[in-house]
Protein backbone atom coordinates (compact mmCIF):
# COMPACT_ATOMS: atom_id res chain seq x y z
CA UNK A 1 0.00 0.00 0.00
CA UNK A 2 0.95 3.26 -0.49
CA UNK A 3 1.59 5.53 1.83
CA UNK A 4 -0.03 8.53 2.02
CA UNK A 5 -3.05 7.22 -1.09
CA UNK A 6 -7.10 6.62 0.01
CA UNK A 7 -8.29 3.63 -0.34
CA UNK A 8 -12.04 3.02 -1.11
CA UNK A 9 -13.27 6.53 -0.09
CA UNK A 10 -16.47 6.94 -2.02
CA UNK A 11 -17.45 3.25 -1.00
CA UNK A 12 -16.86 4.32 2.40
CA UNK A 13 -19.02 7.79 2.72
CA UNK A 14 -22.02 6.01 0.58
CA UNK A 15 -21.48 3.42 3.21
CA UNK A 16 -22.11 6.36 6.14
CA UNK A 17 -24.61 7.75 3.87
CA UNK A 18 -26.56 4.87 3.65
CA UNK A 19 -26.93 4.19 7.36
CA UNK A 20 -27.60 7.70 7.97
CA UNK A 21 -30.03 8.00 5.16
CA UNK A 22 -28.82 11.06 4.00
CA UNK A 23 -28.17 11.28 -0.20
CA UNK A 24 -25.47 12.10 -2.22
CA UNK A 25 -24.76 15.49 -2.06
CA UNK A 26 -24.40 18.02 -4.80
CA UNK A 27 -21.28 19.33 -6.43
CA UNK A 28 -20.27 22.14 -4.01
CA UNK A 29 -20.68 26.04 -5.22
CA UNK A 30 -17.74 28.24 -4.19
CA UNK A 31 -19.35 31.08 -1.91
CA UNK A 32 -19.87 34.46 -3.47
CA UNK A 33 -19.06 37.09 -1.07
CA UNK A 34 -21.23 40.30 -1.35
CA UNK A 35 -17.76 41.91 0.52
CA UNK A 36 -14.28 41.21 -0.16
CA UNK A 37 -12.65 43.66 1.55
CA UNK A 38 -9.29 41.16 1.45
CA UNK A 39 -8.78 41.66 -1.85
CA UNK A 40 -8.46 45.64 -1.50
CA UNK A 41 -5.19 45.91 0.59
CA UNK A 42 -2.11 46.75 -1.28
CA UNK A 43 -4.19 45.78 -4.72
CA UNK A 44 -2.91 48.99 -6.31
CA UNK A 45 0.64 48.78 -5.58
CA UNK A 46 3.68 48.34 -8.15
CA UNK A 47 5.76 45.23 -8.70
CA UNK A 48 8.50 48.33 -7.12
CA UNK A 49 6.39 49.21 -4.73
CA UNK A 50 5.74 45.94 -3.22
CA UNK A 51 9.72 45.55 -2.60
CA UNK A 52 9.58 48.93 -0.18
CA UNK A 53 6.60 47.16 1.54
CA UNK A 54 8.07 43.97 1.33
CA UNK A 55 11.74 45.69 3.02
CA UNK A 56 9.98 47.73 5.41
CA UNK A 57 7.87 44.70 7.17
CA UNK A 58 11.37 42.95 7.24
CA UNK A 59 12.49 45.24 9.72
CA UNK A 60 10.00 44.42 11.95
CA UNK A 61 10.52 41.05 11.81
CA UNK A 62 13.89 40.76 12.55
CA UNK A 63 14.91 39.78 8.86
CA UNK A 64 18.23 41.72 7.26
CA UNK A 65 16.54 42.19 3.51
CA UNK A 66 18.55 43.59 0.55
CA UNK A 67 17.28 44.18 -3.38
CA UNK A 68 20.71 42.91 -6.00
CA UNK A 69 20.34 41.43 -9.27
CA UNK A 70 21.14 38.74 -10.91
CA UNK A 71 24.45 39.31 -12.13
CA UNK A 72 25.15 40.50 -8.95
CA UNK A 73 23.61 37.61 -6.76
CA UNK A 74 26.30 35.28 -6.32
CA UNK A 75 28.43 37.96 -5.10
CA UNK A 76 25.51 39.20 -2.50
CA UNK A 77 25.14 35.27 -1.42
CA UNK A 78 29.12 35.40 -0.84
CA UNK A 79 28.44 38.40 1.31
CA UNK A 80 25.91 37.14 3.17
CA UNK A 81 27.95 33.86 3.83
CA UNK A 82 31.52 35.65 4.70
CA UNK A 83 29.24 38.04 7.42
CA UNK A 84 27.92 34.76 8.88
CA UNK A 85 31.63 33.24 9.03
CA UNK A 86 29.89 30.19 7.61
CA UNK A 87 31.70 26.71 6.97
CA UNK A 88 28.77 24.91 5.50
CA UNK A 89 25.73 25.85 3.59
CA UNK A 90 23.24 23.41 2.77
CA UNK A 91 20.96 24.56 -0.83
CA UNK A 92 17.53 23.10 -1.97
CA UNK A 93 17.95 20.81 -5.15
CA UNK A 94 16.38 23.29 -7.22
CA UNK A 95 16.52 23.93 -11.02
CA UNK A 96 16.40 27.64 -10.66
CA UNK A 97 20.04 27.87 -9.31
CA UNK A 98 21.30 26.74 -12.23
CA UNK A 99 18.40 29.33 -14.43
CA UNK A 100 20.05 32.23 -12.03
CA UNK A 101 23.85 31.25 -13.10
CA UNK A 102 24.92 30.00 -9.49
CA UNK A 103 26.10 26.34 -10.75
CA UNK A 104 30.00 27.78 -10.30
CA UNK A 105 29.01 29.77 -6.82
CA UNK A 106 28.52 26.47 -5.50
CA UNK A 107 30.11 23.64 -6.89
CA UNK A 108 33.73 25.78 -7.08
CA UNK A 109 33.34 29.28 -5.59
CA UNK A 110 32.08 27.84 -2.11
CA UNK A 111 34.37 25.17 -2.09
CA UNK A 112 38.01 26.58 -3.00
CA UNK A 113 36.86 29.29 -0.12
CA UNK A 114 36.95 26.28 2.39
CA UNK A 115 32.97 26.04 2.77
CA UNK A 116 31.10 22.66 2.60
CA UNK A 117 28.31 23.12 0.43
CA UNK A 118 25.69 20.21 0.31
CA UNK A 119 22.23 19.78 -2.12
CA UNK A 120 19.41 18.11 -0.73
CA UNK A 121 19.45 14.95 -2.64
CA UNK A 122 16.59 12.39 -2.10
CA UNK A 123 19.45 9.82 -3.13
CA UNK A 124 20.76 10.52 0.40
CA UNK A 125 17.85 9.36 2.07
CA UNK A 126 15.87 11.21 4.40
CA UNK A 127 18.61 11.14 7.35
CA UNK A 128 21.47 11.63 5.72
CA UNK A 129 19.66 15.16 4.30
CA UNK A 130 18.40 15.63 7.17
CA UNK A 131 21.62 15.67 8.79
CA UNK A 132 23.39 17.69 6.50
CA UNK A 133 20.63 20.50 7.51
CA UNK A 134 21.42 20.46 11.61
CA UNK A 135 25.15 20.84 10.60
CA UNK A 136 25.03 23.63 8.02
CA UNK A 137 25.63 27.01 9.41
CA UNK A 138 23.37 28.53 6.42
CA UNK A 139 20.36 26.96 4.32
CA UNK A 140 19.64 28.67 1.27
CA UNK A 141 16.22 28.26 -1.29
CA UNK A 142 14.47 30.02 -3.54
CA UNK A 143 11.02 31.52 -2.34
CA UNK A 144 7.77 30.38 -4.62
CA UNK A 145 5.75 33.01 -3.60
CA UNK A 146 6.29 36.25 -1.09
CA UNK A 147 3.69 37.74 0.85
CA UNK A 148 5.00 42.01 1.61
CA UNK A 149 2.22 42.46 3.52
CA UNK A 150 3.89 39.76 6.58
CA UNK A 151 7.32 39.60 5.15
CA UNK A 152 6.77 35.67 4.30
CA UNK A 153 8.17 33.26 2.04
CA UNK A 154 6.24 30.28 0.86
CA UNK A 155 7.96 27.23 0.11
CA UNK A 156 7.01 24.16 -1.37
CA UNK A 157 8.38 21.27 -0.22
CA UNK A 158 9.37 18.14 -2.20
CA UNK A 159 11.62 15.20 -2.96
CA UNK A 160 14.34 17.96 -4.01
CA UNK A 161 13.62 20.75 -1.23
CA UNK A 162 13.19 19.30 2.28
CA UNK A 163 11.35 21.59 4.46
CA UNK A 164 14.58 21.26 7.10
CA UNK A 165 17.00 23.46 4.38
CA UNK A 166 15.18 26.35 5.91
CA UNK A 167 14.55 25.22 9.23
CA UNK A 168 17.62 23.52 11.15
CA UNK A 169 20.68 25.66 10.00
CA UNK A 170 21.84 28.41 12.16
CA UNK A 171 20.81 31.24 9.85
CA UNK A 172 18.46 31.23 6.38
CA UNK A 173 18.80 32.67 3.28
CA UNK A 174 15.83 33.06 0.99
CA UNK A 175 16.46 34.32 -2.76
CA UNK A 176 13.52 35.98 -4.02
CA UNK A 177 12.84 36.61 -7.82
CA UNK A 178 10.49 39.78 -7.89
CA UNK A 179 8.05 38.62 -9.72
CA UNK A 180 7.32 36.18 -7.29
CA UNK A 181 5.74 38.86 -5.03
CA UNK A 182 2.37 39.53 -4.06
CA UNK A 183 0.14 41.83 -1.61
CA UNK A 184 -0.70 39.15 0.87
CA UNK A 185 -1.83 35.80 2.08
CA UNK A 186 -5.01 36.78 -0.05
CA UNK A 187 -3.11 36.55 -3.39
CA UNK A 188 -1.05 33.54 -2.10
CA UNK A 189 -4.17 31.69 -1.19
CA UNK A 190 -6.07 32.33 -4.56
CA UNK A 191 -2.51 31.15 -6.11
CA UNK A 192 -2.28 27.96 -4.89
CA UNK A 193 -6.40 27.11 -5.61
CA UNK A 194 -6.05 28.06 -9.31
CA UNK A 195 -3.14 25.66 -9.24
CA UNK A 196 -5.40 22.87 -7.80
CA UNK A 197 -8.07 23.86 -10.21
CA UNK A 198 -5.12 23.36 -13.14
CA UNK A 199 -4.78 20.20 -12.13
CA UNK A 200 -1.22 20.60 -11.06
CA UNK A 201 0.15 18.44 -8.56
CA UNK A 202 0.52 20.36 -5.07
CA UNK A 203 2.79 19.24 -2.63
CA UNK A 204 1.36 18.56 1.01
CA UNK A 205 3.86 20.87 2.99
CA UNK A 206 3.70 24.57 2.04
CA UNK A 207 5.56 26.54 4.40
CA UNK A 208 4.70 29.79 5.35
CA UNK A 209 7.90 31.51 6.72
CA UNK A 210 8.23 34.76 8.46
CA UNK A 211 11.86 35.49 9.17
CA UNK A 212 13.62 33.79 12.33
CA UNK A 213 11.62 31.72 14.66
CA UNK A 214 10.07 33.82 17.14
CA UNK A 215 8.51 33.02 20.54
CA UNK A 216 7.17 35.38 23.41
CA UNK A 217 5.15 32.73 25.39
CA UNK A 218 7.05 33.26 28.46
CA UNK A 219 6.70 36.49 30.08
CA UNK A 220 5.62 38.29 27.11
CA UNK A 221 9.63 38.13 26.81
CA UNK A 222 10.36 37.86 22.69
CA UNK A 223 13.15 35.35 22.16
CA UNK A 224 14.61 34.62 18.41
CA UNK A 225 15.47 31.89 17.26
CA UNK A 226 13.51 29.24 19.61
CA UNK A 227 12.83 26.27 16.89
CA UNK A 228 14.48 27.49 14.23
CA UNK A 229 16.99 29.71 12.39
CA UNK A 230 18.28 32.59 14.73
CA UNK A 231 19.01 34.81 11.57
CA UNK A 232 17.20 35.30 8.15
CA UNK A 233 17.97 37.12 4.78
CA UNK A 234 15.58 37.95 2.26
CA UNK A 235 17.95 38.59 -1.52
CA UNK A 236 15.30 40.62 -3.59
CA UNK A 237 16.27 39.84 -7.17
CA UNK A 238 15.06 42.98 -8.91
CA UNK A 239 15.14 42.13 -12.95
CA UNK A 240 13.64 38.51 -12.51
Amino acid sequence: MAIGQIYNRDKFLQRIRSKLNRPKPEKLARPSWPHAPQHEVLKDLTQDELVEVLIKQCALIHTEACKTSSENLADTLHGIIQKEAAKSVIAANDKRFEQFGLQHFFKQQLPENGCIVHEWDPALGREKNIANAEQADIGITFSDITLAESGTVVLFSHANTGRTVSLLPTAYVAIIPKSTIVPRMTQATAEIHRRVQRGEAIPSCINFISGPSNSADIEMNLVVGVHGPVRAYYVIVMDK
